[in-house]
């Protein structure tokens, strides 16, 4: 059996039916990870923790709030959490919106409960990995945000591939300056050498934006 190495993550199940809930909460707490079941998606949109990661075990088929229309809600207030459909009629259609608007499975009920564990562990660790570089994403706007607005001029400049010189004459600036310049950009930004600091600017999509 699949074991989570990730203690402080949480699992999500919607279901209406009190079976599938019951039966899935004790499958998924008898591997150790913590899960909080919800009969209706207004319970879990009023409960859900974004300081969390973890994923969304979500029944397709509800009263009031589907689980599609659920998936449309999280996207709307711009809620990123794995999706993981569960569905007792698996319907083409909809299991093809569910992947669209971005679910990581969609699993027809019975399933193999390995299985599911499996597609959990899946579902966590990428969640995992995307708040991680979203926190990476931050620390480097914040220092990007320290630049000076002629060094974020020269950075642009970097990133299109321009030479010290090319940059120098389309700001109408020494080359000299062009230089002091770039060794500040290093510094700020702690970029140990010019590809370094193009994957940084790449990250917060430097390129073709207006930084003032």
């Amino acid at each position: 059996m699949i074991k989570n190495h990730e203690p402080s993550a949480l699992i999500y199940l919607v279901d209406d039916e009190f079976a599938v809930r019951d039966s899935l909460t004790l499958l998924i707490e008898s591997t150790g990870q913590s899960i909080r079941s919800f009969d209706s998606a207004d319970a879990f949109l009023a409960n859900y923790n974004p300081a969390l990661p973890g994923c969304l075990l979500l029944d397709v088929r509800m009263p009031i709030m589907d689980g599609l229309e659920l998936q449309e809600e999280l996207i709307r207030r711009s809620i990123s959490v794995p999706i993981i459909f569960i569905s007792g009629n698996a319907d083409i259609p909809d299991s093809a919106k569910a992947f669209r608007a971005g679910a990581v499975d969609f699993l027809e009920k019975p399933f193999d409960s390995n299985v599911l564990l499996a597609r959990i562990a899946e579902a966590v660790k990428k969640d995992i990995e995307y708040r991680r570089k979203q926190i990476e994403k931050r620390k480097l706007q914040e220092r990007l945000n320290y630049l000076t607005e002629r060094e974020k001029e020269v950075l642009c400049l970097i990133v299109s591939s321009y030479s010290n010189k090319e940059a120098a004459k389309a700001l109408d600036i020494s080359k000299r300056t062009i230089d002091i310049h770039r060794a500040h950009i290093m510094e700020k930004m702690q970029a140990e050498n010019i590809a370094e600091l193009i994957m940084m600017a790449m990250q917060c999509e430097v390129l073709g934006r207006n930084l003032h």
